[in-house]
Order: C-alpha cells, then structure tokens, then sequence
C-alpha cells in the first residue's frame, strides 16, 4: 500500500514550508489545482496569487498538472503564470514527466502537491517523486470525487496508523 501513501501531510498547502523545502534542495513544485490551491472551479484568489509569488522568488519552478480542460487550467494560470499541463491523465507517470521536462528538473529536485491520493498522490509516487498530500479547501465536490474521497478516508487511517503520518521527508 505504499505507494497509495503521501511522503508528507499537511491541512492546507499554504501550511508547507517551501523556504525548508528549497534550503534542501528542491527547484519544482508540480501542483494540482482544484481543492489544493482553490476551491474547485474557483479561478487564482488573493491568497494563491501571493504563494506564487513568494515561490518565484524563493527560487521555484512551478507547474500546474491537472485533468481538467485547458481553459480550467487557464482560468487558474493567467493570474499566477507559471507551467501548465492540462488533461493530464493522472496518475500516469508521464503527465508528471512532461511537468519536470517544462520546469528542467529531475525526480530528486521535484515534489508534488495534491489533494487526492488516487491522482496526485498515487501519479507523483509512480514518478518517483516526494508527495504531500493536503486537506481540501472544500467540501462540495462532484459526485465521483465524493466516492473517491469515502475510500481515501480508509487509506488514510491506514497510512496514520502505519506511523508514516508522523514522518516527513522535510
């Protein structure tokens, strides 16, 4: 079940810390979009436009890996202007392939931020890359990401009990 875990949690991703995570040696950050930046559907707010800002000049390249339609991704991205992939194909390795080939970074300089194990989690550990996984920022999804989340819960008692949630690679 390893693979179905996050090598990091936290509640919200505006809770990590990215000065840490660059000081270690990180330059790439692939984000999903929908309930790890904003609400779902929610164009770039005040608060994600100040986080992109603040990971450019710590240093970061940054990519937007999503499913969603081009002019979703779009929507999101004219405010923060960083990489994007749309209809990604999560959690296919190659979609998080492609990001770190846009950023040119490498699976050891790379993380991967998302808010559902079955795409973000699951797609950034077969790319071999450190994953942390937050909290949604809302509660109100469509129907097939509600089903997904009653068997993440599940997963997630698991991956606490296995103590892994007390770790972090940061």
């Amino acid at each position: 079940m390893a693979f179905l875990f996050p090598k990091a949690y936290e509640k919200s991703t505006y809770d990590i810390d990215f000065e840490k995570l660059y000081s270690l040696g990180y330059r790439g950050i692939i984000f999903d979009i929908d309930n790890t930046l904003v609400p779902h559907g929610a164009p770039a707010d005040e608060r994600a436009i100040k986080l992109f800002q603040r990971l450019k000049e710590i240093g970061f390249t940054c990519c937007l890996l999503s499913n969603n339609k081009e002019s979703r991704v779009q929507l999101f991205n004219k405010d923060v202007n960083v990489h994007y992939i749309h209809k990604a194909g999560k959690p296919k390795r190659s979609g998080y392939v492609r990001a770190m080939e846009k950023m040119c970074t490498d699976k050891s300089n790379t993380i991967s931020i998302g808010d559902q194990i079955f795409t973000d989690i699951v797609g950034g550990n077969l790319a071999g890359l450190n994953t942390i996984m937050v909290g949604l920022i809302d509660r109100h999804e469509e129907i097939q990401i509600v089903l997904k989340r009653f068997l993440e819960f599940f997963i997630m008692a698991a991956y606490r009990l296995s103590g892994q949630s007390r770790k972090k690679f940061y």
